[in-house]
């Protein structure tokens, strides 16, 4: 009887440790080059979650105006911790918080919502993570007035266009911007409409352009 002829199987060859060596170092390079965009990409986010935050605030604030019928206010908090919303707070044109409430929440922002009890809290938002390290300047429509607060009357318009905030500018702070930070705004329109936009652009047909 004829038996089938089997080979003898071949070794498996592994890598050596050239040729690990060469692949790491090649892995390093790729990493060390995609280091710079992941750092941009990481500011940026942190900008739009803050730009996106002030939005939502400033929308909160209008919405119950024109629902309660009665004037609201969105107004802007500094905290001694930007990840706890407690009573150490203060108005401040470059708080990076918010409040919407009815009274000043100056001393109170941790007061639970009520439509009673000083300062009738509606709603707080506090940077946390997402938004520490981030700019805010919130000013009227010349960008130099600074102002802390803005109230939307019952029909959702800003009540004091000579004193309230119009605009908020959201960047990087001053000295530790990098070529590619893309700061942002928020800008309000005696409506009170509110809007994102990209103080970058300069094409008068582009959407993104800031009106101030």
């Amino acid at each position: 009887m004829t038996h089938p002829h089997t080979s003898p199987a071949s070794p498996v060859r592994g890598f050596t440790l050239i040729e690990l060596a060469v692949v790491m170092a090649i892995a390093g390079l790729m990493l060390a080059a995609a280091m710079p965009d992941v750092s941009a990409w990481l500011r940026n986010t942190r900008i739009r979650n803050q730009a996106e935050a002030m939005q939502t605030g400033l929308q909160r604030a209008r919405t119950e105006a024109v629902r309660r019928n009665t004037p609201v206010t969105f107004w802007l908090v500094e905290l001694n911790d930007d990840s706890v919303m407690d009573d150490q707070c203060a108005l401040s044109d470059t708080g990076t918080s918010w409040v919407v409430s009815l009274d000043d929440p100056s001393g109170a922002c941790g007061a639970a919502a009520s439509s009673t009890s000083a300062p009738r809290l509606i709603a707080a938002h506090s940077a946390g993570d997402g938004g520490g390290g981030i700019a805010i300047v919130a000013t009227l429509p010349d960008g130099s007035t600074a102002a802390q607060s803005v109230t939307f009357d019952a029909f959702g318009r800003v009540g004091n266009v000579a004193s309230d905030i119009q605009r908020l500018d959201i960047s990087y702070p001053s000295g530790s911007t990098a070529s590619t930070d893309r700061a942002l705004r928020v800008e309000l329109t005696p409506a009170g409409q509110v809007r994102m936009c990209d103080p970058a652009v300069t094409a008068s047909d582009d959407p993104r352009l800031c009106a101030f």
